[in-house]
């Protein structure tokens, strides 16, 4: 009986994530901070702070990190609206979702940890196979499609990567990959900015 239940509360979770309307005002202040964006880049960040949101709750309250710079801006102005912010996490996740600087992370494998299940769930979601991907998540694309200057790029092509670009295939190995991260591709953050949850 509780299985059931729990079963329908996750997916009531998943259908109010889905359908939540967020303030018009967290597309404007987004605007203001990068105003080459149109109301269709606009819509498409608040699609993917909701993808962002739907990665949190099937991540099952351990941290995932934040692969994008646009959409981290969208969960910060969010956030500012305390009280909706709480009562959108109350219903979505039964708990505060914190945001959790990289630098404030308890250990030093914490944000590598989260950025890879970041892309794992984001994956799977999207029905990408993550060790041999055809082509990157929504939020791990994002900031290069709207040209984000100060957003995080990945590439499934790590031969032509440059030193400012993630190798995607880094980040789907397993902990037991013997190249690690190569190129100098920041292995401490490795994309992810900031993450949601706590392990």
């Amino acid at each position: 009986m509780l299985i059931v239940k729990g079963r329908r509360r996750r997916k009531a979770q998943r259908v109010f994530i889905g359908t939540y309307r967020f303030n018009k005002v967290i597309k404007t202040k987004v605007h203001q901070r990068y105003p080459h964006l149109t109301d269709e880049n606009l819509s498409l960040v608040i699609d993917g702070l909701k993808e962002y949101f739907f990665l949190c709750h099937e991540g099952n309250k351990r941290m995932v990190a934040m692969p994008s710079q646009v959409v981290d801006v969208a969960w910060h102005e969010f956030i500012l609206f305390t009280r909706e912010y709480k009562g959108f996490c109350d219903k979505a996740f039964d708990r505060f979702l914190h945001h959790t600087p990289t630098e404030a992370m308890v250990t030093p494998t914490m944000a590598l940890d989260g950025i890879k299940r970041a892309w794992r769930l984001s994956c799977a979601r999207e029905g990408i196979n993550p060790t041999n991907p055809s082509k990157l998540p929504l939020l791990f694309d994002i900031d290069s499609r709207l040209n984000i200057d100060d957003g995080f790029k990945y590439s499934l092509d790590c031969q032509r990567s440059n030193s400012n670009t993630y190798c995607a295939s880094h980040i789907g190995c397993s902990s037991g990959c013997s190249s690690g991260c190569a190129g100098g591709m920041g292995c401490s953050g490795d994309g992810g900015g900031c993450g949601g949850g706590g392990d």
